[in-house]
């Protein structure tokens, strides 16, 4: 029954993935070679770095690194271990972990020495499988934040002071959707929180939308559902019960997505993955604000013409702030041809010789916090304040940050909570329609 999340992704193919893994064959792999497969295009130059600083320290090993986007690297990669044309190491996501652990696809790396001190909080505890082995090395981490259009934000009377200290309940929305509908403009120039608003012909929404947020919500809505003190499962990691049937979670859904319903931001009809994501509609001067990730900061920071500002997600009724902290690690593939030096490639990007150099490309935050302190130096040379991004992992009293829900079966819940949720913010339905969703899920998890 198991194979049936590998089945969600490739197709019906399950049963052959015994077979191949037995099979190893890593396309490209030698005796001196480590195949390595990554999706950031950005990234690549640094871990290109990192190669060089690698093969100088084991001589006769070199490392080939595959750069590949998002999409087609999930795809090649779970018909690779089909195939048995796998890469040695690969940078792995938590969403992926669960279903790639579960099907015995990942190689163990307890013997790497992995301490959860070493790291920032959390993000090495949550890389152990259910059965107490370790299946990846922290690469890398984010937490997401609200960009925003200074001039936009000025020309509405909204100072940066006043942006980091707003708040949000999902009965009024409080002085978080005051700001977002002030922020709003109607083709006749009026704004949202004006007499004479027109709903249908916004000109600038004062919150970018990216969708309807599947089941994980990253950018979409979980900053709401953390900070009212809403849960994904009934614990941190490898829980057996999805909680989309909590009252809580319901009224944060039907506040966020009665945004869009009071023209504050764009209907789901207007978003698109492909060419009209969030940072696509603040790009178009389209909306004044979007909620993203820190892995975005480099590209909201080149759009020409426009002074990019970030402040801390909104306080919510718990009275914190709350974003997730989300963590990627450089995981070793069991059906690896080349194991030994795919270990010794792992643990050098564990360590602060290669997450150094990632962090002073400024393209993201490594896991160690040398790394994190290089990348911060990095950002601030170009002129760009992550401090956004970065308070709430240092403080833990007016800031919750929490781990993408860590699952069996992820595949599965984003089969169903894609439409589920496309259904409330496009079609109309209720957050009450999630219950029945929230069953589904739980039968496949506790079956």
């Amino acid at each position: 029954m198991r194979l049936r999340t590998l089945t969600a992704l490739v197709g019906a193919l399950g049963l052959s993935l015994v077979t191949g893994c037995a099979q190893g064959g890593s396309a490209g792999s030698s005796a001196n070679t480590v195949t390595y497969w990554l999706w950031d295009a950005n990234q690549l130059p640094a871990y290109q770095a990192c190669a060089k600083g690698f093969e100088k320290e084991n001589p006769g090993l070199k490392v080939k690194i595959t750069q590949l986007g998002w999409s087609d690297y999930w795809t090649k990669l779970t018909a690779g271990f089909i195939a048995g044309t796998q890469p040695d190491v690969f940078t792995d996501h938590i969403q992926k972990f669960g279903q790639f652990a579960d099907l015995q696809v990942l190689e163990p790396l307890d013997d790497l020495g992995i301490k959860d001190d070493a790291y920032q909080p959390g993000l090495a505890a949550n890389w152990m499988g259910q059965d107490g082995h370790r299946y990846g090395a922290p690469k890398d981490w984010d937490t997401v934040a609200l960009f925003y259009n200074q001039k936009l934000a000025k020309d509405a009377g909204l100072n940066p002071e006043e942006l980091n200290n707003l708040a949000w309940n999902p009965k009024d929305g409080g002085t978080f959707e005051k700001a977002i509908a002030h922020l709003t403009i109607d083709r006749n120039g009026k704004r949202g929180d004006e007499p004479g608003f027109d709903k249908n012909n916004v000109k600038v929404y004062g919150l970018a939308t990216n969708g309807g947020g599947f089941g994980d919500g990253q950018t979409q809505w979980s900053p709401f559902t953390a900070s009212a003190g809403w849960d994904y499962t009934e614990k941190p990691r490898w829980g057996t019960d999805y909680q989309y049937d909590s009252q809580t979670f319901q009224s944060v859904i039907d506040w966020y997505f009665g945004l869009a319903e009071k023209g504050y931001m764009p209907p789901l009809s207007d978003y698109n993955i492909q060419s009209n994501q969030a940072n696509t509609q603040f790009a178009a001067g389209k909306a004044a604000t979007a909620m993203d990730g820190a892995w975005m900061i480099s590209t909201y920071h080149g759009f020409k013409g426009i002074d990019v500002g970030t402040a801390f997600t909104p306080a919510g009724p718990t009275g914190k702030r709350a974003t997730m902290m989300n963590g990627l690690a450089d995981s070793i593939a069991k059906g690896a041809r080349n194991k030994e030096g795919a270990r010794k490639w792992v643990a050098y990007l564990a360590s602060d010789k290669c997450q150094t150099v990632v962090g002073k490309a400024g393209v993201v935050f490594p896991a160690t916090p040398a790394g994190t302190e290089a990348a911060i130096a990095a950002y601030k040379k170009k002129g760009i304040d992550v401090t956004a991004f970065t308070e709430p992992v240092a403080d833990k009293k007016d800031f919750r940050t929490f781990s993408y829900p860590i699952t069996n079966y992820a595949a599965d819940v984003t089969a169903l909570m894609q439409p589920a949720m496309e259904d409330v913010f496009g079609n109309g339905k209720p957050a009450s329609s999630l219950d029945e969703t929230n069953d589904q899920i739980n039968f496949i998890l506790n079956q």
